[in-house]
């Protein structure tokens, strides 16, 4: 059985397909976490996030972009935005622990992401208020 960490992962990879303009992802969602071995509760659990995330987006990078420091939201890159939209999917509208999500988007982004990118993550989602 997968875990929630795997199941957000490839969450994750939707989004980041999603982002690269592959907006019929979504009729393949089942097919993808199928192949991950994301099965039962997880995969209600996974499709739960993806198209929550997705129904929210507008309004998740807006509270994203607000915390940027110094960064421009249009060069970050395409995995760090879909671990910060899931983050913060989870710390604004499903009102989940933020010290939770935001330690599972730390852990994702070592595996998936650029070295500096755990500690900007970190930053960006400890800074919105849920």
């Amino acid at each position: 059985m997968a875990t929630r960490r795997q199941a957000r992962r490839a969450v994750i990879g939707l989004l980041y397909a999603y982002d690269l303009g592959n907006e019929k992802i979504a009729k393949y969602s089942d097919e993808i976490l199928e192949e991950s071995k994301i099965r039962n509760k997880q995969r209600d659990f996974s499709n739960k996030l993806f198209v929550g995330t997705l129904e929210h987006l507008d309004s998740l990078d807006a509270q994203i972009k607000e915390h940027l420091k110094e960064w421009d939201y249009a060069t970050i890159g395409k995995v760090e935005k879909a671990i910060m939209r899931l983050g913060a999917y989870e710390i604004l509208v499903l009102k989940t622990d933020k010290a939770i999500i935001i330690n599972e988007a730390v852990e994702l982004a070592k595996e998936l992401a650029d070295e500096r990118s755990p500690k900007f993550i970190n930053g960006v989602l400890d800074a919105l208020n849920a």
